[in-house]
């Protein structure tokens, strides 16, 4: 709730940007991030100002070459972006920080309950490289947003494909996924997009469909469900996925996986 407290405590106008890392968000992040190596040419740009370079593109949907001149040059914070996505640093960076923000509040770092759904993303428009497809449930074309998140709206595993791929054929995916990630989860909150055997058989998790009340009209929250439309309304906060405007899967991937970590280092931080 913005009360004039809470206000007070998000202000970041001391830093250069609202975007921009503070002291305590970099303390969370950089035992996380690649450190330099001990051979070989040195960084000639801080990791912090290039990060810093990366949330300013993620959060105010801006082009590459249109980043400010108070950053690394964008060419620089734009190689950054793939080495870190195509190299997985996002998808463990957000591994590390949910089960680290489990542990805060005093829950077992593995959950065993999950929600999964699914987000239309539209194209960023005519043109755009890379492949699309149309999603005639919400007449969107572009791609869509998988994820599966703790009971709580922690994001926990997640992928992109293009928008004609059912949800059920991703939540396959991110199901079998997890096996792995988190061994613990037993049991998954899902809409009525996934029934049937397809999902339910897929793996050893039991898959729960949260049904909406007989004669519901209109918009009503779902019982366990809707933290996960919470998280999908607060990574909505970052325009840069306000519409799907990347040229591989991968670089989708990344910025989606960023912005949900990126509420749980302000979470941790403010904790500090």
């Amino acid at each position: 709730m913005w009360t004039p407290a809470a206000r007070a405590e998000l202000a970041r106008e001391s830093l250069p940007y609202a975007t921009s890392l503070s002291e305590a968000e970099w303390a969370v992040l950089a035992p996380l991030l690649p450190a330099p190596s001990s051979t070989g040419r040195p960084w000639r740009r801080p990791l912090r100002a290039v990060f810093d370079g990366i949330l300013y593109v993620l959060r105010t949907g801006c082009a590459w070459r249109h980043l400010p001149l108070d950053f690394p040059p964008w060419s620089t914070v734009h190689r950054w972006f793939l080495r870190l996505s195509q190299t997985g640093v996002f998808e463990r960076l957000a591994h590390a920080l949910t089960m680290a923000d489990r542990e805060r509040v005093g829950r077992e770092a593995s959950p065993t309950g999950c929600v999964v759904d699914a987000q239309a993303a539209r194209s960023g428009g005519v043109g755009m490289a890379g492949k699309r497809g149309y999603d005639p449930a919400r007449r969107v074309v572009g791609r869509k947003r998988h994820a599966l998140t703790d009971t709580d709206g922690r994001l926990l595993v997640a992928a992109v494909s293009p928008a004609d791929l059912h949800d059920s054929h991703g939540a396959i995916a991110l199901l079998r996924a997890s096996r792995g990630l988190f061994p613990f989860l037993a049991h998954c909150f899902a809409d009525r997009a996934y029934r049937g055997e397809r999902v339910g058989a897929a793996t050893t998790i039991t898959v729960e469909i949260v049904e909406p009340k007989e004669g519901q009209k209109g918009f009503a929250v779902q019982p366990r469900r809707w933290v996960i439309e919470r998280s999908f309304g607060w990574i909505a906060r970052c325009r840069r996925l306000a519409r799907d405007h990347e040229a591989t899967p991968s670089s989708a991937l990344a910025f989606f996986v960023l912005a949900a970590a990126m509420i749980l280092v302000r979470r941790i931080a403010r904790a500090l």
